[in-house]
């Protein structure tokens, strides 16, 4: 069991996912009259010379959705984020109609709200319970060569998150989609958060595949450099005691370390209220 004197551990990376304060200096960005991001300043004032784009002195809106497009694309030209060629959709709320769509590399730039998924792969042994960790690609633009989930991945324009785990798992490890489908649901961590590439607004769905002691994971699309079965025990430590994971997977593995009783008593109870707090 973690004791109470751990908790710092795992706080640091639930406070370091937490930074952004809003609005500080960043301007609201509407589709119509729902409000869907922040924008910063420097993207708020090219923003303003877009002839779509209306400034009203509670912020940005754009009347025609279907202009976001040409508007991401421009934005992209000048610099303000980069285009990854993979559209996500826009909501004003996470359970809205879709108002439109963007590119996820424009998310964080145009503070628009994404989602995720993250599995935690699990195998029952006879020396304990063992997790599937994966270790990310040296050429990944986002944290290459840190430790990942067994299958994480952006909730993409059209799919919701039960899609996304079974396309994510076919392509990142090989898990066949009956397989996939297979694991339950099991909790969502949220974050607001300054990165370099913008505001991070990011909801995360937390899933657990139980896994036969035989299966192996194999790198299908290049995501995913290796994978490695550890002691649950080992992955709470390097979480506790270190860096070695992408920046937010640590929050989904603190959510299993309670679900599955490995931090007790007052630690649990304060790791609990800090996690679902956002």
């Amino acid at each position: 069991m973690s004791g109470v004197s751990d908790i710092d551990g795992f706080l640091r990376h639930i406070r370091a996912c937490r930074t952004a304060v809003l609005p500080g200096n960043r301007v609201p960005f509407r589709l119509g009259a729902a409000q869907v991001g922040w924008v910063e300043p420097a993207l708020a004032a090219a923003l303003r010379a877009e002839p779509d784009v209306h400034a009203e002195a509670t912020g940005l809106s754009l009347a025609d959705p279907a202009a976001l497009g040409r508007i991401n694309r421009t934005a992209a030209e000048q610099g303000f984020c980069r285009w990854r060629g993979e559209a996500f959709d826009v909501r004003a709320t996470p359970d809205g109609p879709v108002l439109a769509q963007l590119d996820r590399g424009a998310l964080p730039a145009f503070g628009v709200a994404a989602a995720g998924v993250h599995m935690n792969g699990l195998v029952h042994r006879a020396d304990g319970l063992h997790v599937w960790v994966a270790r990310r690609a040296a050429n990944k633009a986002l944290d290459p060569g840190k430790l990942d989930h067994l299958v994480a991945g952006g909730v993409p324009a059209g799919l919701g998150p039960d899609e996304t785990l079974v396309k994510e798992a076919a392509e990142e490890a090989g898990i066949s989609p009956d397989l996939a489908a297979s694991a339950r649901r099991v909790g969502l961590v949220a974050y607001t958060m300054d990165r370099p590439e913008g505001l991070r607004r990011d909801r995360l769905y937390c899933y657990d595949l139980e896994l036969p002691q035989n299966f192996c994971p194999v790198p299908t699309d290049g995501e995913v450099e290796s994978f490695e079965l550890w002691p649950a025990r080992r992955v709470l430590d390097a979480v506790r005691d270190g860096d070695d994971f992408k920046f937010n997977v640590p929050l989904v593995l603190i959510d299993f370390f309670l679900r599955h009783g490995m931090i007790a008593g007052a630690a649990a109870t304060a790791l609990r209220g800090a996690l679902d707090a956002d």
